[in-house]
């Protein structure tokens, strides 16, 4: 059977990095393993990019192009929340798309497929490409939530919690209104939601049914699990930026809320540390708290290894690949049932609870890891239950679905 050629824009893709850059890796040298890819990106990563494809076995499969921009672009792309970087974001998709008409013209290509990046405002000109040529068109996963839940800006300055409230309204508006996002919506054969979220966003605005299909993946590890039930202390585990999407405060008043002096909160994560350091003096629980700063990534596997629960409070994300390597390493997660985390966490290996307000979400936390605590076989149950769902969530698993999905729309 002739191997299908994929035709990917991804803008932003590179080994050995997390974020948008390792996903859109991630997808692309899995996928390879299935299928021949042709894909379009920025020139920021092409050295890294061309030092490792001749290492992999697939790598005959992965044929890259590169539309680079300049630096002081790149560095409003990194500058998350610089709303110029949009204008030179679809001048790079209008130059990709006459690429990608170039290559369509010397390769028969199957599929085109936006990758990234996964925000919905800006679904690149694939789609105008596929109305043109009769290729099928795949967007996806796409972020689309639809609002940011302001409840929990406290703590936020002013100008963030007028920030937040405005993206909100636009976000609404662009969903509803956009002509580019509503033409890529109507041509795509299928779209892929990154979260429950987008999924109901797009149902709300446009009518369209999305499958889930989470951003990121994981890869399965092997760690013995170790019984933890003779420690002393009782070790919760906090990953993020110190900023408000990030809900540390929350984090702090639910140890709070516990009130038990066994609990240990280890905090790891660079930002404005001395703020959260006065708020856990002053609900005194300043000897309960680890403060790790920011450290390598192998100690926050390390980190995770010796810890019995992952708290993950954030309430803005997408699929945050560090919740993933905590179940990949057996760990627990207590979170909200939001955005990718909500999808990726079961009540096999964790419990999340509602988005409500701070001071309900604390109590709801301080419940779920006191019951958690007090039940050591049901802890150490859901931490031998992170071995399935790592298989689950695994890249290998999500490229499967994808090749599936490829096969489907170019019947």
């Amino acid at each position: 059977m002739k191997k299908l050629k994929i035709l990917i824009n991804a803008y932003t893709c590179s080994p050995g990095m997390g974020s948008e850059p390792g996903m859109a890796w991630n997808w692309v040298s899995n996928l390879a393993k299935f299928r021949e890819l042709y894909v379009i990106t920025e020139g920021e990563f092409r050295e890294k990019i061309e030092e490792v494809v001749p290492t992999l076995e697939q790598g005959k499969n992965m044929h890259f192009y590169y539309n680079p921009v300049t630096d002081e672009i790149r560095k409003m792309c990194w500058n998350q929340g610089d709303w110029r970087f949009y204008k030179y974001y679809r001048e790079w998709q209008w130059k990709t798309y006459l690429m990608a008409k170039e290559i369509c013209s010397s390769e028969h290509i199957d599929v085109l497929h936006q990758l990234n990046m996964i925000g919905f405002r800006e679904p690149g000109y694939l789609w105008k490409l596929s109305k043109e040529n009769g290729v099928p068109f795949v967007w996806g996963p796409v972020d689309a939530k639809d609002k940011f839940p302001v409840t929990y800006l406290d703590g936020a300055s002013i100008k963030t919690k007028l920030f937040m409230r405005l993206k909100n309204f636009l976000t609404c508006i662009q969903l509803r209104y956009s002509g580019r996002v509503l033409k890529a919506a109507r041509q795509a054969s299928i779209i892929f939601s990154a979260s429950s979220n987008s999924q109901r966003s797009f149902k709300k605005y446009m009518h369209i049914d999305s499958p889930l299909l989470n951003e990121t993946g994981c890869y399965v590890q092997e760690h013995p699990i170790t019984d933890k039930s003779q420690k002393v202390t009782f070790d919760v585990l906090w990953v993020g930026k110190m900023d408000f999407r990030k809900q540390l405060a929350l984090a702090l008043q639910t140890m709070a809320a516990i009130g038990d002096n066994k609990f240990r909160l280890h905090i790891v994560g660079g930002g404005d540390a001395a703020f959260y350091q006065q708020m856990a003096e002053g609900l005194g629980i300043a000897d309960q708290c680890v403060w790790h700063g920011a450290v390598s990534h192998d100690e926050v596997q390390k980190l995770m290894q010796a810890s019995d629960i992952f708290f993950f409070t954030s309430v803005a994300e997408g699929t945050p690949h560090v919740v993933l390597e905590a179940i990949g390493n057996n760990l627990p997660v207590v979170c909200f049932d939001t955005c990718g985390q909500g999808d990726a966490v079961n009540d096999k290996v964790g419990r999340k609870v509602a988005l409500s307000n701070p001071a309900q979400s604390a109590a709801d936390f301080a419940k779920q890891l006191n019951d958690l605590e007090h039940d050591r076989n049901l802890l150490k149950q859901l931490s031998e239950n992170c071995k399935q769902r790592q298989n689950e969530l695994s890249w290998e698993e999500k490229a499967k679905t994808m090749v599936e999905w490829y096969e489907k729309v170019k019947l």
